[in-house]
């Protein structure tokens, strides 16, 4: 499998993204610089987080127009896998890949934490190695993670099973004390609805390891090279 890590001026994760893939998953992975276009040999897309353009205005708002997201947008539409961590979750949603919006914390300052996610959906390309209802420990570091949408748009989130994450205590209550930004209904993570396309504020590509504490990440990039694996290429665009 071969995975593409997409470098914005500022992004800093895609160093831990392209490690996890190319080190411990031990697959094929290529650093893909905004102003690019998109190979055609490229399995998944990885937008990372960090600081992407300096993390000024709003984030996601100068990426989403690079010239490789117009062949990102395509790739997607054709059923491609993306997966968009923190910085990348804001560019797919000001892409349109995703709906809704992320807003400043509504502590209005920087959080960098462990919090603990629930699974919501374990049926698509990104969970399906975690069971439903699994608790995971991933780290957040964001300024503006409030994800908000309109009633109408939760509600088709939720009619389509693409809540994928939600911010819990390890025992996997959902409550306002968890919640570390304000988002609604504390959600962390969401898909489109053809499912092959996730956004997500935690750093799974940040606890690939037992090393650093955690390998929950791994689940994800698992459950993104078994299914492709099971599809054996026949995702590929």
């Amino acid at each position: 499998m071969k995975f593409g890590v997409v470098m914005f001026p500022g992004s800093n994760c895609d160093l831990d993204s392209y490690h996890l893939v190319k080190d411990v998953l031990e697959e094929e992975a290529l650093y893909l610089w905004h102003e690019d276009s998109l190979p055609g040999d490229i399995d998944c897309v990885i937008l990372p987080g960090g600081f992407t353009y300096g993390d000024y205005l709003r984030p996601g708002a100068m990426a989403r127009f690079s010239t490789i997201m117009k062949d990102i947008v395509d790739f997607a539409s054709k059923g491609g896998l993306v997966i968009g961590i923190c910085n990348g979750f804001q560019i797919l949603v000001e892409a349109g890949l995703l709906p809704g919006a992320l807003m400043r914390n509504k502590n209005l300052k920087f959080i960098c934490d462990d919090v603990y996610i629930k699974v919501e959906n374990n049926n698509t390309p990104f969970t399906a190695k975690c069971s439903e209802g699994e608790i995971l420990k991933i780290p957040i570091a964001h300024n503006e993670g409030n994800y908000y949408a309109s009633d109408d748009v939760i509600k088709d989130l939720e009619d389509n099973n693409q809540i994928i994450f939600k911010y819990s205590d390890i025992d996997g209550n959902i409550t306002e004390d968890n919640n570390p930004n304000g988002s609604r209904y504390n959600i962390a993570g969401i898909c489109n609805k053809e499912k092959n396309v996730l956004g997500m504020m935690p750093h799974p590509e940040r606890v690939g390891e037992e090393i650093l504490g955690s390998d929950d990440g791994l689940k994800i990039f698992n459950s993104i090279l078994g299914y492709w694996r099971e599809e054996d290429g026949a995702n590929k665009v």
